[in-house]
């Protein structure tokens, strides 16, 4: 049985953690599903569309936007929301990979 390392960047484990929490919400997947299906997409669209609070959307769409899991873009008055596919190929990628240990 091997050991595990014990030295941990803590920064690094931070960083991930967000990560992981922004990932851990279903209402929050149910947006990145909706911006994945649209492309870059405006954020009352958003809200209108998956019939959400427009307070409750933007604080979702914050803690995804702290993570590194979407990018936005103003175009005058209005935000549009794109998701970052690199950081969430790599969380996944780091989950399965995570998960793949544990079986063995």
């Amino acid at each position: 049985m091997r050991k595990a390392r014990v030295n941990i960047n803590k920064e690094k484990l931070q960083t991930s953690a967000e990560i992981l929490r922004a990932l851990a919400h279903p209402l929050r997947m149910k947006i990145l599903y909706f911006i994945d299906q649209n492309g870059t997409i405006n954020v009352n669209k958003i809200y209108n569309t998956l019939k959400l609070e427009q307070s409750i959307t933007s604080q979702h769409l914050r803690i995804l936007r702290l993570a590194g899991l979407v990018e936005t873009q103003r175009d005058g008055k209005f935000i549009h929301y794109k998701i970052e596919y690199p950081k969430i190929a790599n969380a996944v990628k780091a989950i399965n990979n995570f998960l793949e240990e544990d079986e063995k």
